[in-house]
């Protein structure tokens, strides 16, 4: 498994993020019985840096905690078969890894909702790197149906890492 951690801005949140994100990619692959090793990369920025990435992507004129940009297409959420077919848009030709995607995250948002929910920088960036790693797995919480799945989905990974609020 293989995190690619970059801080933008001059920000940083004073957590191994690099380590903590690996253990996060482990465990949502785990849970996600993904057979692949897998890559992400991971932007941690300000809350203006992000809030100009979330109004050209989605029209959100806002900073966001975490914005996630998958790279795979899946038929159903973590539905990993059939990759193999498309290797050269899936698989990094260097590692042989499964590209996830990317996730970008605001290291103010991060210290605001930690502080806000009373809980640390770690459960909190842990909590978001789990979140934005569901959705570069296929999951989404547009619809009630998916919105419970997937925070089912966040608890059961949490818990395994054994990371509480």
């Amino acid at each position: 498994m293989t995190c690619y951690l970059e801080f933008e801005a001059g920000q940083s949140l004073d957590i191994p993020c690099e380590e903590l994100a690996e253990r996060c990619l482990e465990a949502v692959m785990e849970a996600e019985n993904c057979p692949y090793e897998a890559q992400i990369n991971v932007v941690i920025t300000d809350n203006a840096s992000i809030q100009e990435v979330n109004r050209e992507f989605r029209g959100v004129d806002a900073p966001t905690d975490v914005l996630s940009f998958p790279t795979v297409e899946y038929a159903k959420p973590s539905d990993f078969s059939g990759l193999e077919e498309h290797a050269e848009d899936y698989f990094d030709p260097d590692s042989g890894e499964l590209m996830l995607g990317d996730m970008m995250l605001s290291a103010q948002k991060v210290r605001e909702q930690a502080d806000a929910y009373g809980h640390s920088l770690e459960r909190e960036f842990a909590f978001l790197v789990v979140h934005s790693l569901l959705h570069l797995c296929g999951y989404d919480h547009m619809e009630e149906e998916e919105r419970l799945r997937m925070e089912e989905r966040q608890r059961v990974i949490m818990d395994r890492l054994g990371i509480y609020r």
